[in-house]
């Protein structure tokens, strides 16, 4: 099933969210934020998979364009992600253009990312976004603005390969000090020799950070599901 197409704005910048129903009467809503490419194929393919277990999902547009190519992307990123305060605002928007539909009233919400859009749904949840969870696959841990006590209302999930060379044990370990500090509910699982980028089948070429993992990417969406399952019920 082709998605709808949603436009929606932060500030002067027009987006265009891409919009998953599912067959019956959604769970909850859940907002995708892609990776540092903006929506591709393989995460395009995670939202259809949470509208066909039951979830309204909004498949977030980081930049308002298509990147040409990785370095493009940089570029795009670099606009917004420098300024903890301008990402969030980006990122909020999205949450905005899901909760402002008809069948969102009244359903709980949560986030999901992949890579950038990992690290995007923690600083979401950092800044105490109205989410019930919070889901990261391979994202990025650090951030300016650590998490404050109090501040995190969502239960957290952290899907890490542990050879990802773009996040080194030590800033695992930072992570989880500042959840800790901040009081947060949070899981994190780590799967030996993984690296970055697990998740997606679809060849990535002259990056040898990122390689796909058949294993870890099925166990993190059962993970995933398994969290929702408890958290909605």
């Amino acid at each position: 099933m082709n998605p709808e197409t949603l436009p929606y704005s932060d500030g002067d910048t027009a987006l265009t969210g891409l919009l998953y129903r599912p067959q019956g009467a959604p769970r909850a809503a859940i907002a995708v934020y892609p990776t540092i490419m903006n929506p591709t194929k393989a995460v395009q393919d995670k939202a259809q998979a949470l509208a066909d277990a039951g979830y309204l999902a909004l498949l977030a547009d980081l930049y308002g364009q298509t990147p040409n190519d990785f370095a493009h992307a940089r570029e795009l990123a670099a606009e917004i992600r420098p300024d903890p305060l301008v990402y969030r605002q980006r990122l909020r928007a999205a949450l905005k253009a899901l909760a402002s539909l008809d069948e969102a009233q009244g359903l709980p919400f949560a986030a999901i990312g992949f890579c950038m859009g990992g690290q995007a749904v923690l600083e979401m949840a950092r800044e105490g976004a109205p989410l019930a969870a919070a889901v990261s696959f391979h994202g990025l841990l650090g951030t300016d603005l650590p998490a404050q006590p109090g501040a995190v209302t969502a239960r957290i999930l952290v899907c890490h390969g542990d050879a990802d060379p773009m996040v080194p044990r030590s800033m695992v370990v930072q992570f989880w000090e500042e959840m800790d500090a901040a009081g947060t509910d949070w899981h994190f699982h780590s799967y030996s020799g993984v690296k970055h980028g697990f998740t997606n089948p679809y060849p990535v070429t002259g990056n040898d950070a990122v390689a796909y993992d058949a294993s870890a990417d099925r166990q993190s969406w059962a993970a995933m599901l398994g969290l929702f399952d408890e958290v909605f019920g």
